[in-house]
């Protein structure tokens, strides 16, 4: 008899190690990005919303799927956009209107 034992490989251990599996996460100056747009069709904020919106998407796109949000920071985007563009048209109508005003009285 054979004292010796037989010490069998394990065929799924070979080789291989474990892969540990990190969900992406969201991006925070999307999230920035987004919550400034907001804010800024209202208040202040739309500069910030601009900046942090490219500034995400760039980020999520050199991340290779470890950050997501480009939706987000795409909206933070359009309403930061959004909000300087109305804030511009506020400001000519009050240059406009305020020395059409100055110069009838």
């Amino acid at each position: 008899m054979d004292t010796q034992a037989q010490v069998q490989p394990n065929p799924a251990a070979a080789g291989h190690q474990a892969q540990v599996v990190v969900p992406p996460q969201t991006s925070v100056l999307a999230v920035i990005a987004l919550v400034a747009g907001i804010l800024g069709l209202f208040f202040f904020g739309s500069l910030v919303a601009v900046i942090c919106g490219h500034i995400a998407r760039s980020q999520i796109r050199d991340s290779q799927g470890q950050q997501t949000g480009d939706g987000m920071a795409l909206a933070g985007l359009i309403l930061g956009y959004l909000g300087l563009a109305i804030t511009l048209l506020i400001f000519l109508a009050l240059v406009v209107f305020g020395v059409g005003a100055a110069l009838a009285a």
